[in-house]
């Protein structure tokens, strides 16, 4: 009996244990861990200088070994932008830092610029740096505001330089504790806040970027960090003073030529649209393939993209960039080409986050004529009325299992002869042949168990077809609906294009004697 009972609170200790560890304790509720503690999977460094040790990622130099330069082990797994991240580190001599919102040096393999929260064995331990970027931004115990023309100020005191230095442990673990959230960043060492900044400096302030650490040039150094631990944060809505939801459109690269794949014309014109609803939007236009601008997707609501596809899809390079945004609650939609990725990472990942995706040796792209006259009852289909198009829609994509939170919004049924091309990655396959006389979805919806939405719509290959009034509000709702618009029962309003507002910012040059009495014959017949 002695034994049953000392068994059993033994049990139970170890209960308490498990359940009272650091790992799991409240304040670390929506951590992930980030580091297995075991292998360098998912982190990018030197092998000759970066290894695993006791648990704990290890940067070395020695004077056999040294880094002729910083060197950078970075985190693969995406680019976070408002976070807290929560690492255990231990420097013997020299230098270290730990990058937050960070980038890539062009050319340069392992090398690292952006925020850097410092640490070293010397005063600069603690303080905010620019790592090939401004240089020190915040001391120890400083408040510092950046305004927008980039001079920085110190607008108050968080404490004493030396007490705040005192609780940092030489030769010992210490926890850094690092919070970005809009335009703010701090962070603290071993539960002491040491700074903050307010980064409002014009195209200079970054909202988003990788993660990584450090190994300084110089004398031989040892740095460790375990027991890293991530939370990404959703946009806070009330960060935007504007009370607008903003939304992104990106344009894809010049491409068939005129009057069709008219990227930068079309989310123009669509952003103009959007912008004159009266509905509180304000947007932002990117042409010619993904933003330079690393704000650029900086308090967006939902990112549209409009752009030629498969392996020259402007995402692809730009997943791990945009995965934390879709976290956050952030929209999609993508528009035509927009919709096909490759199989693999990039698919996945559109079929997460807009519902389906163009998936080749599956879906297929035939120009055909589809008649729309049923709609579902949700708010992308408010005011559209039965019309027609005679458009490059594609079909057959391929959706979340089981449709799961999948609406469609346009759906019609192809031609026969649409179904009887040879197999190909896009032309036919046997699964679209079988399906004759079925109905294939052409637009569609998503509301994602994040919070967030996603739009896909495979039309939009001719220009003109803007002109279309229920093709237009099809397309408008459906960007509103993803950037969490309530969408008016007859619709987003929009006015019709004209002629000469079709012509503009087109890619291409018409050709000569180009036929616009038939264009103009085209839109009376869409809207009668």
């Amino acid at each position: 009996m002695a034994r049953l009972i000392k068994l059993a609170f033994l049990s139970l200790f170890v209960l308490l244990a498990f359940t009272l560890s650091p790992a799991t304790a409240a304040d670390d509720d929506g951590f992930r861990s980030i580091f297995d503690g075991k292998t360098l999977e998912g982190w990018d460094g030197n092998p000759q200088f970066w290894k695993v040790e006791d648990g704990a990622i290890t940067g070395e130099t020695t004077q056999d070994n040294p880094t002729k330069g910083n060197t950078f082990i970075i985190w693969r797994g995406g680019t976070p932008a408002d976070f807290e991240l929560k690492v255990e580190y231990k420097l013997h001599n020299h230098n270290s830092g730990i990058q937050v919102r960070s980038f890539e040096v062009k050319d340069s393999k392992w090398v690292v610029g952006g925020y850097q929260a410092d640490i070293a064995d010397n005063q600069f331990n603690g303080i905010l740096y620019g790592e090939r970027y401004r240089g020190i931004l915040a001391l120890q115990g400083d408040k510092v505001l950046i305004d927008e023309a980039g001079k920085r100020s110190v607008v108050g005191r968080i404490g004493d330089k030396e007490e705040l230095l005192g609780h940092i442990k030489k030769d010992q673990w210490n926890e850094y504790h690092i919070v970005a959230k809009g335009n703010t960043l701090t962070h603290s060492v071993n539960g002491h806040q040491l700074i903050e900044l307010v980064d409002n400096h014009k195209d200079v302030a970054r909202a988003d970027g990788i993660l990584a650490f450090q190994l300084h040039a110089g004398p031989p150094m040892k740095v460790q960090f375990r027991n890293i631990r991530l939370k990404e944060l959703k946009k806070d809505a009330a960060a935007d003073s504007t009370g607008k939801k903003k939304i992104v459109l990106i344009a894809g690269r010049k491409s068939h030529g005129y009057a069709s794949h008219e990227h930068n014309a079309g989310c123009l014109l669509l952003a103009k649209c959007l912008q004159e609803s009266g509905l509180g939007i304000e947007t932002a236009v990117y042409h010619d393939g993904w933003p330079q601008d690393p704000n650029a997707l900086r308090g967006a609501d939902s990112i549209v993209i409009f752009s030629d596809g498969g392996g020259g899809h402007p995402i692809n390079p730009h997943l791990d960039q945009v995965a934390p945004l879709m976290k956050q609650g952030v929209g999609m939609a993508c528009l035509h080409y927009g919709v096909e990725v490759p199989k693999g990472k990039s698919g996945d990942c559109l079929k997460e986050w807009t519902g389906g995706y163009f998936e080749t040796f599956w879906s297929v792209n035939p120009h055909w004529k589809a008649e729309f006259d049923k709609f579902p009852d949700h708010p992308v289909a408010n005011g559209l009325k039965p019309f027609f198009m005679d458009d490059e829609w594609y079909y057959h994509m391929r959706f979340k299992d089981d449709m799961e939170g999948v609406t469609p919004i346009l759906s019609a049924v192809p031609p026969d002869s649409t179904r009887e091309r040879p197999d190909g990655a896009h032309s036919g396959n046997p699964t679209v042949r079988a399906r004759k006389g079925m109905p294939e979805h052409l637009a569609w919806v998503v509301q994602r168990p994040d919070g967030g939405r996603g739009f896909g719509f495979t039309g939009g290959h001719w220009h003109w077809s803007w002109a279309c009034d229920s093709f237009r509000t099809a397309v408008l709702n459906g960007i509103a609906w993803t950037a969490g618009v309530e969408i008016p029962a007859d619709g987003v309003p929009s006015k019709r294009p004209t002629l000469e507002q079709l012509k503009a910012n087109q890619d291409y040059e018409p050709r000569a004697n180009f036929d616009y009495g038939r264009v103009e014959q085209l839109i009376k017949e869409w809207n009668e």
